[in-house]
């Protein structure tokens, strides 16, 4: 019984961090539109993902100069993609969400702080 619980403990203990990790993790965080041109579509989806799924601003768009807050579902790696009239698309790959409060378009490309 002593043995089966030295085995059991290293894990409920990393189980237990883990759950600490993601109750400390803020999702939230804002979209800066700082580019001179309207983003007609945002996405963010986990980096796991094979694709994005859905446009975020819905059937709206997001000014030059506005911003948008947003919540992420889930305590990982994300990618954002902005897309422009045109059909221009930037992107940004595997940022921490835990890590950043800022997702910012420019027109030299997206950021996250």
């Amino acid at each position: 019984m002593f043995r089966r619980l030295m085995l059991v403990l290293p894990l409920l203990v990393a189980i237990g961090a883990g759950s600490a990790q993601a109750q400390r993790c803020d999702t939230r965080f804002n979209f800066h539109n700082r580019s001179s041109t309207e983003v007609i579509e945002f996405y963010f989806d986990r980096s796991s993902r094979p694709d994005f799924t859905r446009d975020e601003l819905g059937a709206g768009t997001l000014p030059a100069g506005q911003s948008l807050r947003f919540t992420a579902a889930h305590p990982e790696l994300y990618d954002f993609r902005a897309v422009l009239p045109g059909g221009r698309r930037v992107d940004l790959y595997r940022v921490d969400i835990c890590s950043i409060t800022d997702v910012t378009l420019t027109d030299a490309g997206l950021t996250a702080k």
